[in-house]
């Protein structure tokens, strides 16, 4: 079974949209929050820049990703898991489903945000990010392929749980079947409808609604 992060297991999609909120209105870009949250969420920096020069002209100053990076490494060492993701890692592990997640965060920030939320050891050494894959993130499929391939198994034997558009699309590239998970708060105005809208058929508000959805169907071995 494969995981996002952000918006799955740790509740930073907020976080991410105030810090790159504070650090555009820096250097005198004032976007919204909804904004951000439809065209940043799940999304690499190389993306969000591209996305912030085609629809405002941005062109960062030298430095401006640096002064980011620090921005996000200040904030993500205190963010909470949501709640229910360790009962979810911990019926899983209890049933012998392997695991992984699969998350754009840079590697220092991942491991930074699962030990915050106190996930680190229930995910283990299963944790990636594009740097695993060339740098390759999503909604490109190779990030999920490399992590089922590390699980042993074949990405089209894989159940994926993600919270964005980029996600789910890289999951269902990869072959996939692709549960959403939307949870209350999540800062897209509109999270369900636009994972219905990418592909994906079933979407949960919380973890206890997810684990149901497991108990009732989850995919044959050796992905979960």
């Amino acid at each position: 079974m494969l995981f996002d992060l952000d918006g799955v297991l740790v509740d930073s999609e907020a976080v991410i949209a105030q810090v790159w909120r504070a650090a555009l209105a820096d250097e005198g870009l004032d976007i919204g929050t909804d904004e951000i949250s439809r065209h940043f969420t799940g999304q690499q920096f190389p993306a969000v820049l591209s996305y912030l020069a085609g629809a405002h002209a941005f062109e960062p100053i030298p430095g401006f990703l640096g002064g980011v990076e620090e921005r996000f490494n200040a904030a993500m060492g205190r963010v909470p898991a949501i709640e229910g993701a360790a009962q979810t890692l911990q019926w899983l592990r209890a049933r012998g489903v392997p695991l992984a997640v699969a998350s754009n965060s840079e590697r220092g920030r991942l491991h930074l945000k699962l030990a915050s939320g106190g996930l680190r050891e229930l995910v283990g050494e299963h944790a990636y990010d594009p740097s695993w894959v060339g740098g390759v993130g999503k909604p490109r499929p190779e990030l999920y392929q490399f992590a089922a391939a590390r699980l042993g198994a074949d990405p089209r034997a894989c159940l994926v749980v993600e919270d964005s558009v980029a996600g789910a699309a890289a999951g269902l590239a990869a072959g996939a079947e692709v549960w959403g998970l939307s949870v209350p708060g999540h800062p897209h105005p509109d999270p369900v409808g636009a994972l219905r809208a990418v592909g994906v058929t079933r979407v949960f508000r919380t973890h206890a609604e997810l684990r149901a959805g497991l108990a009732g169907s989850v995919p044959g071995a050796p992905c979960g």
